[in-house]
């Protein structure tokens, strides 16, 4: 009724192996510029340490694939391409509501038998170890490139969690089901994937478009083509999407304007106007000067002269790195 595809439930130990694969992902310098993910290390490689009542994890998934191909946007160098999840309304805004009334239900149905409880409602926006703990419960199992894939959703699928400290039935985990195939590692534009189920983010086009603050590796660029937020690659690939279905969150279908949008009519974007078109977005998380300079990058590798006069009018740009992308479109 509250919109999620799928639900199973883990105990707060069943992840034991997480802290150290965390630790060496950490040590390996894989996580780039992503601090947070360092000072967080010991909360987020346990549940019971960023809660210590914690007992079960309710995991839950909600859908947001659209129809047609995803990687479309790819074959036409005027146009933008934006990560599947981000064509739409901002997912922390829909799905919190959805699982603090989820959350409030479980609650309600305990004291109903004589039980207290509490809960904890995450979206991703705290140091959880989300995909882990999803395979724990049974949701799906984290592929080769490290995402989740569900036998059922395929891997277009957000997750959230409920941290409780009832002593609710925990399910079975999942086991890996990829097989051989490796579909999702050869795709990869800039070779992020150093060994199976292992992710540098220092060349990950998702991490460098959105993560990122700085000018990106002038190396990392031309792999870079036209995706200005996001990279689908590894995900459109793998063969289990062939079982993914169609959202059916009517804010989460991806917004028209956003499915390709022409770079030459979002580069000439001010601060004001960036906000005004991306309000309610993900992408405007990450403003205006990051999302042209990456919009300035995909008209360099269009390899379109015509484009050429909208990177010449932003080398005067107030922003520093955008003055820099401009150059290298030019050239």
């Amino acid at each position: 009724e509250l919109g999620f595809d799928a639900c199973a439930i883990a105990d707060a130990d069943a992840i034991p192996q997480a802290p150290g694969r965390l630790r060496q992902f950490l040590a390996d310098g894989h996580h780039a510029t992503m601090e947070w993910m360092a000072e967080t290390e010991t909360r987020r490689g346990a549940p019971r340490e960023l809660w210590a009542d914690t007992r079960r994890i309710v995991t839950l998934a909600m859908t947001y694939a659209g129809e047609g191909d995803p990687l479309a946007p790819l074959q036409d160098p005027r146009a933008a391409a934006i990560s599947v999840y981000a064509r739409n309304r901002d997912y922390h805004d829909i799905i919190k509501g959805r699982l603090k009334e989820l959350a409030q239900h479980l609650l309600a149905q305990a004291r109903r038998q004589g039980v207290e409880g509490a809960v904890k409602v995450f979206v991703d926006t705290a140091p959880v170890m989300e995909k882990p703990l999803a395979q724990a419960a049974g949701l799906g199992w984290q592929g080769k490139h490290t995402n989740l894939v569900s036998r059922d959703l395929g891997s277009w699928f957000f997750l959230a969690e409920i941290f409780t400290d009832l002593p609710l039935p925990v399910d079975a985990a999942e086991t890996d089901h990829c097989g051989s195939c490796r579909a999702c590692l050869d795709v990869c534009p800039t070779n992020a994937f150093p060994a199976a189920y292992r992710l540098d983010a220092r060349r990950c086009i998702s991490y460098l478009t959105i993560e990122h603050k700085g000018a990106i590796p002038h190396a990392l660029r031309p792999a870079m083509g036209n995706r200005i937020y996001g990279c689908d690659d590894c995900l459109a690939v793998c063969p289990w999407n062939k079982f993914a279905r169609s959202t059916r969150e009517e804010k989460l279908r991806g917004r028209e304007d956003l499915a390709a949008p022409m770079l030459a009519d979002l580069v000439g974007l001010g601060d004001a106007a960036f906000r005004s078109h991306f309000s309610g977005s993900p992408i405007k998380r990450i403003g205006r000067d990051r999302l042209i300079r990456n919009v300035l990058i995909a008209i360099g590798n269009s390899g379109k002269r015509d484009l050429a006069i909208h990177a010449e009018r932003l080398l005067a740009d107030p922003a520093p790195v955008v003055r820099a992308m401009a150059v290298w479109a030019l050239s």
